[in-house]
């Protein structure tokens, strides 16, 4: 653009969309979409199926259960999908959740949500699908919220970008808490019940400048910590690290190839404490005390793409590693811990990969090819007494290793300019995470154990789908057919007892679709929904759980909005969502009823730029179920929440 007379060039290393993408389930969320919600993850429901573990946003969710996953297959703690910013894995590298505070929706210019396993350049991770954000850019303030309300919440963020010689740089920063509220009914509550809370922080930095001809070198480094009440005496969590990434890349010109390589290093430490329940839930005794969980996680890409008169095409290879321990007191007695443990061990997946795509007349047809290698080593449990420091078990795990290929197939044909018709095939996996592998832990009163022989996960599937829109229509439907193998699940064994198992397959045939119709200037309309009819095949892994849905799947996801701007000054957002019913357990005996909740927002715009407003979430005040206990106790997520508000965009 240009100021003053001056231009100023706003320079990018983000990666490309892959070839050939518009022959998957795509759906594409710009910065106002990802906006609408001052948290990234509550934003991307508007994407049917996609949801973490449980109801729990990341506003109350302990950090362990806010894995992301797509088309309600089988929601995980360690998430299905992958989560990259800019082409860097945003997953923690122990446990494969994703710290949402760490990504102010401030921060991202837009989000590519590809449905369905993501072989080919996604690679590793991307079973159910990929959630590929891309961070904003510009000069000067881009974006800015100050907000507070109801249960003492308060948020602060903003974004945005300089230019120093030849070096762009952008920033962000975002601070948030709340009192929250007791997530236990007033029916059910006792005076061990106390308000999940939340104080979080995040910052981050990126410089961006050509260094050569055409060739753009990019640096950024993030830092967060969040710090949570876990709604019981005794027990709080803390989540904080240091992300690091640099992209060199130089984008394909005339009769040269482009190319792109990426180096990352991700820490981590999660920091996390629970206690069991007396049944009054008068008082709780400390159970366990995760005081320190040290991970790294680094990775190195690189890609070499290319375009001929009939074919694009894509060639790249990717190495992660990962590295972590847990640390933990545990065995309370006599007002105090006797034991110490120790459980961690180190993984790696690596591969290569292919992939090609050709305009032919009216059709796209692309074939993206993969090869991964994946280890598990060094894995290790010590206990040993606090009292004076004897090891009572050691235990070893054997290093484990496989290789697994994986691809995937897409063709589609325009009927039109305004409709297509498509249809894919895929294969991808995930391998376990350092937590499955290797860490128990005990939640209340329930023990999960670890399993060092769990392997990775796998997907196929295949999908018909059919869309197309003009100026004012845009819609896609898809019906598809999922069978996700040695699914990773917390399998009950015993009273109060459950282990990680890969516990056969679960086959999942469901359908999707998405809408957004204007209707004039002045009203915009969403909607969509994904039926997703998951059930398990527990074969001889696990038979008494077949033909039952896996625990925290619901069948039905629909979501719907509106955007009224009835004069030029005024704007009203509104959107719904609703969820059937799910179960807390595997073995379906815990019912969680369906929810329907409902946000608005409304703004005045004061001056450019420029607007207050007024916004609230669960305005029904809906018992919205998240989890429930073998005994019988219901969490819930939040109650109706109001807030005031300022906001920014440029």
């Amino acid at each position: 653009m240009f100021a003053g007379g001056l231009e100023t060039v706003v320079v990018t290393a983000s990666p490309p969309d892959p070839v050939g993408s518009d022959a998957f389930s795509v759906m594409r969320l710009n910065g106002a979409d990802l906006q609408s919600s001052q948290q990234l993850d509550v934003a991307l429901e508007q994407v049917p199926g996609l949801s973490l573990y449980r109801r729990n946003s990341s506003l109350s969710a302990n950090p362990t259960v806010q894995g992301v996953s797509l088309r309600a297959i089988a929601p995980s703690g360690a998430g299905r999908a992958l989560v990259t910013l800019d082409g860097v894995p945003q997953n923690d590298p122990f446990g494969g959740w994703v710290i949402w505070s760490a990504l102010p929706p401030e921060d991202v210019a837009s989000a590519e949500i590809v449905r369905g396993a993501g072989a080919g350049p996604y690679g590793a991770g991307a079973l159910t699908g990929v959630i590929a954000l891309t961070e904003d850019a510009g000069s000067g303030l881009t974006r800015a919220d100050a907000s507070w309300g109801e249960r003492e919440s308060g948020r602060a963020a903003a974004a945005g970008g300089a230019q120093w010689g030849p070096v762009s740089l952008f920033a962000s920063g975002a601070i948030s808490s709340t009192a929250g509220w007791i997530a236990v009914s007033p029916a059910q509550r006792g005076a061990a019940d106390t308000p999940v809370t939340l104080n979080a922080r995040s910052a981050s930095l990126r410089a961006e400048s050509e260094v050569w001809s055409g060739t753009i070198l990019s640096g950024r480094i993030g830092l967060y910590d969040e710090a949570r009440h876990s709604g019981l005496q005794n027990t709080a969590s803390e989540a904080s690290g240091l992300s690091l990434s640099a992209t060199l890349a130089h984008p394909a010109q005339t009769n040269a190839p482009g190319w792109r390589l990426q180096a990352w290093l991700r820490k981590s430490d999660l920091q996390n404490s629970s206690a069991a329940v007396s049944a009054d839930r008068s008082a709780t005794t400390p159970a366990n005390d995760q005081y320190t969980t040290p991970a790294t996680g680094w990775g190195i890409s690189a890609a070499l793409r290319d375009s001929l008169p009939w074919l694009d095409w894509e060639v790249g290879a990717d190495a992660r590693f990962a590295d972590g321990e847990s640390r933990e007191h545990f065995g309370y007695s006599a007002g105090q811990f006797t034991q110490n443990r120790r459980a961690g061990g180190r993984t790696f997946v690596g591969g290569v990969y292919a992939e090609g795509a050709s305009h032919i007349d009216r059709w796209l047809l692309t074939l993206g090819v993969r090869a991964d290698e994946w280890t598990s080593s060094s894995g290790h449990l010590i206990q040993s007494r606090l009292s004076d420091g004897t090891v009572t078990l050691m235990q070893t795990m054997p290093s484990r290793s496989g290789a697994v290929p994986t691809a995937r197939a897409g063709a589609r044909y325009a009927i039109s300019p305004n409709i297509y018709l498509r249809g894919a095939a895929y294969a991808g996996f995930r391998a376990p995470s350092l937590n499955e592998l290797y860490r128990p832990f005990r939640v209340g009163n329930l023990t999960t154990q670890a399993n060092a022989a769990l392997s990775p996960e796998e997907l196929y599937g295949v999908e018909l789908g059919a869309g197309g829109g003009n100026d004012a229509l845009s819609w896609s439907a898809t019906v598809f057919f999922n069978q996700l193998h040695g699914a990773i699940t917390n399998v009950t064994i015993g009273p109060n007892l459950q282990q990680r198992q890969n516990a056969g397959n679960i086959n999942a045939p469901g359908i999707e679709a998405d809408a957004r119709y204007r209707l004039s200037k002045q009203v915009a309309l969403r909607a969509a929904f994904s039926l997703s009819d998951a059930h398990v095949d527990g074969k001889a892994q696990v038979p008494q759980l077949t033909g039952l849905r896996p625990a925290q799947t619901p069948r039905w996801t629909v979501t719907g909005g509106a955007s009224i701007q009835p004069w030029d000054r005024l704007t009203i957002d509104a959107g719904l969502r609703f969820e059937g019913a799910r179960f807390a357990d595997d073995r379906n005996l815990l019912r969680l009823g369906s929810a329907l909740t409902a946000d608005a927002r409304i703004s005045y715009r004061l001056y450019e730029g420029v607007s207050a407003y007024i916004a609230g979430d669960n305005l029904f005040n809906t018992d919205v179920a998240s989890t429930e206990s073998q005994d019988g106790i219901i969490s819930y997520d939040a109650p109706r929440m109001v807030r005031f508000g300022l906001s920014y965009t440029h």
